[in-house]
């Protein structure tokens, strides 16, 4: 037995307060200190505002994530940090869907755009990886492009020849940092229309 089965024996006896969740907003990143506020990670820091905002704590070990059950614009919704790794989050979130029976439409992923400077929201009804290995591994496990996401925009690499994984794996400057603290804080409003079936007015409001 693996130790992933382990905690998840465990913490398959721990039912959500509040009933069956009927959405997913997860938040896409890596695990451990060595990835904390690098470009890839803005995912899991658009989650931290998310937490913050709501008081929901996503501590809570299941379907290989760390999670939470709160509500979100009036919907039950479970909050997931896949503990993964980036390319390996789309396991995490098909244990999810099967377990509360989750449409793929009903999985809101938030994650780093690389197309999109510093500081801008995109919200999109579905799409391709676009070379997102997140992304990627949540349509290959999931089975397909139909699921509604935030992309938060990290910044393009400074020139054409430096490498994608050094760039998305650098760590966001102090100016950054300020940049990108307004995004983040209108990703809580832009879930809330998502989960709502407001996605087009999400769109016009925040894109």
């Amino acid at each position: 037995m693996s130790i992933w089965d382990i905690f998840e024996r465990i913490s398959s006896k721990n039912e959500p307060q509040g009933g069956k969740p009927e959405f997913i907003i997860v938040g896409l990143g890596n695990p451990g200190i060595d990835y904390e506020r690098t470009r890839h990670n803005a995912g899991f820091m658009a989650m931290s505002v998310i937490e913050e905002k709501t008081g929901a704590a996503v501590n809570s070990f299941k379907f290989k994530s760390k999670t939470a059950v709160t509500q979100i614009g009036g919907v039950q919704c479970l909050l997931m940090k896949p503990e993964t790794y980036m390319n390996l989050s789309g396991e995490a979130v098909s244990q999810a869907m099967a377990f509360y029976k989750i449409p793929l439409e009903n999985v809101l992923v938030i994650f780093d755009d690389v197309s999109l400077d510093v500081g801008a929201m995109r919200i999109r009804r579905k799409g391709s990886a676009g070379g997102h290995n997140g992304i990627k591994s949540i349509i290959e496990c999931c089975g397909g492009e139909d699921f509604p996401r935030i992309k938060i925009g990290v910044g393009k690499k400074p020139h054409p020849d430096y490498d994608m994984k050094d760039w998305v794996l650098g760590k966001f400057t102090d100016e950054d940092r300020k940049t990108l603290e307004g995004v983040l804080a209108n990703v809580l409003p832009a879930a809330e229309l998502v989960v709502q079936g407001k996605i087009s007015e999400a769109m016009n409001r925040y894109n």
